[in-house]
């Protein structure tokens, strides 16, 4: 197998569970240190014991301190982070047990949780590590969105979502651009990590396996795409074509 990412250290959010389990296995067959970020202890501690030259590290994205000891940590043990991938989050009425109200009832703690995990979160881990990432004049930065964040789909959720994917995105990638660091989106359309994604159409009639976001997280990763920085990258089956009908 290549081994795009030999040398490089790699913090994953959302570690634990789906896409972001899958970019820590990838990352790691291809020569990274990965240290999985994820909320849920257990799994997190169970999936890292999989994975070569992964490291779990417990963390509650909600607290700024938590994010700072983690790349502490990192800085620490490995001397340079090379890799921030911000998977962490979820539709925030799906997450808090409020599924079917609408955004007029919406509980201002469920529109907290979203704004704190969707959005906040990986706004604060990418300033902890962007001056590490300078320093070294290297690094990159992915901000993982949701195709809701394209089409309006929740109120809340689509404002987290494309203000991380093209704000956050672009303004991270003009800080970064002098000192060598890119910043990117990737938007998924509907990825086979629940089964009611498959009920969601697309152009192509069938949702992402996760292993076909992961590869394009991969390239925006590695060298190969080493003129490619600011940019919001739609992988959703023709999801969009649908909408624009």
């Amino acid at each position: 197998m290549e081994q795009r990412f030999t040398n490089r250290t790699a913090i994953i959010t959302g570690a634990a569970s789906d896409m972001g389990l899958e970019t820590s296995k990838q990352l790691s067959l291809e020569g990274a240190i990965v240290y999985m970020v994820d909320i849920n202890e257990e799994r997190l501690n169970a999936a890292a014991n999989e994975i070569k030259n992964a490291v779990p590290c417990v963390c509650d994205l909600r607290d700024f301190d938590q994010i700072a000891a983690v790349t502490a940590r990192v800085m620490h043990e490995q001397g340079h982070i090379d890799i921030l991938v911000s998977f962490a989050g979820g539709f925030p009425p799906r997450m808090c047990g409020t599924a079917g109200v609408d955004f007029m009832h919406e509980p201002l703690e469920v529109i907290d949780w979203g704004i704190q995990v969707n959005f906040r979160a990986p706004m604060l881990f990418a300033r902890s590590v962007l001056a590490h990432m300078c320093d070294n004049r290297r690094g990159v930065i992915i901000n993982i969105g949701s195709i809701d964040g394209e089409t309006g789909g929740g109120v809340d959720y689509a404002a987290e979502k494309s203000g991380l994917t093209y704000g956050l995105t672009k303004a991270l990638a003009r800080v970064g651009a002098p000192y060598g660091v890119r910043c990117c989106g990737v938007t998924p359309g509907p990825v086979l990590t629940r089964a009611s994604m498959a009920n969601m159409q697309t152009a192509l009639g069938r949702a992402a396996e996760p292993i076909e976001i992961v590869k394009l997280v991969l390239y925006l990763c590695s060298d190969d795409a080493a003129f490619i920085t600011g940019t919001n990258h739609i992988i959703d089956g023709g999801r969009m074509l649908l909408a624009n009908r």
